[in-house]
């Protein structure tokens, strides 16, 4: 049994469901890829009408679903809100993608036709996270449909009631059988993975890197999107306080749980101003209810996730560090509530080896470090397994194209912060953090689509 309830209200059940066991899992395999065959006899007009007319079924239901990841994920109301607007507006660039071109003509050697068509793989399995637990299902699954697809999802647990809610507003304008939402646990996602032509995934590093694994052993093509350990770098001619204000959100925002929150902060020079307007502003976001306009930190998502944060600050002093701000707390800013509540954290002074400099500790806490130059700044960001996004703060041109070229990053950020992302450009990293092709964007097609190449002579 499934069983998800509010990380700021625990005792408030969302939804309990039976976990999808792998048999249900097969047959839903089955009914998919008899439903592909309608689907894509419905042409690039039929797909495109279907998913147009789903941007409007999740536009019509904003308010409910935005209240809804509120309630079962704690994200705060405003990036609730963002996220759905986000989520539409995914589905109607996707809706244009059935027109796009899906192949190209070539001059042959000799007589003849010689050109390259692109396929959809078939059965597209996809695997999501609860954090983003409207926008990461549609920008996986819309393309996936876009060209051609049928779509199996399984969600996080602790994000089944959203996709749940999906899965009630896009069925329906869909062939039966074409998108399923699978709730449940590893079991249903390791079926999952066995009963789909392409796996697409979003998730810790750990579980991605055993599902890439088990689909190379299948053949199947994979993408997966792990973790991030993103640095910032502030350089002495930066905005101080402009610059503080947007890592301080990129920190803590939605409580630290996004892959392109910033966790190390590295500054180049003296520290100790940058420090204090950091601090300053951490402290000035509103920690509390997510359901209230002014919050912009809520809740982490459970108990376990509460206690790595707690552990992590807890270790600081012993490692020769400094704890700047922040103490665990389960009434936050005079709500009466018994939720996973933490107070944004800010560190200094610790070394290379500890986690927060290491590792992704996924909540609102991070590491400050100082350079004495920008070689080293890079040196030191670049220093850690992951390299998803990284930003770097300063009115230097020069400075800032030098950090471009040399960040260890897929994607790189000059004067904003590592979170916050354009969903029509390609969305990846390198090293630790990615495997596979990229997602989003026109990127998309080449994770869902095969490509084939025709020759035709005259006979």
């Amino acid at each position: 049994m499934i069983t998800s309830t509010s990380p700021q209200r625990p005792d408030d059940v969302v939804v309990s469901v039976g976990a999808t066991e792998p048999g249900a899992v097969r047959s839903a395999a089955e009914a998919a890829r008899k439903a592909q065959a309608d689907w894509l006899d419905a042409g690039a007009a039929g797909r495109a009408q279907a998913l147009g007319k789903a941007a409007d079924a999740v536009q019509a239901a904003a308010a409910e679903l935005a209240a809804l990841a509120v309630r079962e994920v704690g994200k705060p109301l405003a990036e609730a809100r963002g996220e759905i607007a986000r989520s539409v507006a995914i589905l109607r660039f996707y809706a244009q993608q059935p027109f796009e071109e899906i192949g190209a003509v070539h001059q042959p050697s000799g007589t003849g036709l010689l050109f390259t068509s692109r396929r959809p793989r078939g059965l597209a399995g996809l695997i999501t996270p609860w954090n983003f637990p409207f926008a990461i299902p549609l920008w996986k699954a819309a393309p996936a449909l876009a060209y051609g697809n049928a779509v199996l999802l399984k969600p996080a647990e602790q994000a089944s009631a959203c996709a749940l809610r999906l899965h009630e507003l896009l069925a329906p304008l869909l062939p039966a059988g074409l998108f399923t939402v699978l709730p449940g646990g590893a079991d249903t996602g390791g079926a999952v993975v066995e009963e789909a032509d392409v796996l697409s995934f979003t998730g810790s590093t750990a579980v991605g890197r055993t599902l890439v694994a088990t689909a190379a052993q299948r053949g199947i093509p994979v993408q997966a999107e792990m973790g991030g350990q993103n640095p910032a770098i502030v350089l002495p001619d930066a905005d101080v306080e402009a610059a503080a204000r947007s890592i301080a959100a990129a920190v803590a925002g939605y409580a630290g749980q996004k892959c392109t929150a910033t966790k190390r902060v590295i500054v180049v020079g003296e520290p100790a101003r940058f420090t204090e307007a950091l601090v300053a502003a951490v402290r000035a976001l509103g920690v509390g209810d997510p359901a209230r306009e002014d919050v912009a930190v809520g809740p982490v998502i459970d108990s376990a996730a509460r206690d790595r944060v707690l552990a992590a600050a807890a270790s600081v002093e012993a490692a020769g560090g400094r704890v700047l701000t922040g103490e665990p707390t389960s009434r936050a800013s005079g709500a009466e509530n018994t939720g996973w509540f933490v107070a944004p954290t800010v560190a200094d002074g610790l070394p290379a080896e500890h986690v927060l400099e290491c590792d992704e500790v996924f909540g609102p806490i991070c590491s400050v470090s100082s350079v004495a130059t920008l070689d080293q700044a890079i040196s030191r960001a670049n220093a850690v397994r992951h390299g998803l996004v990284a930003a770097v703060y300063t009115r230097d041109l020069a400075g800032a194209l030098e950090a471009v070229q040399h960040l260890a990053a897929g994607m790189i950020k000059v004067n904003a912060p590592t979170t916050g992302v354009d969903f029509y450009l390609p969305f990846g990293g390198v090293k630790a953090s990615s495997y596979g092709s990229k997602e989003q964007g026109t990127a998309a097609v080449d994770i869902f689509t095969s490509v084939h190449t025709v020759t035709v002579e005259a006979g």
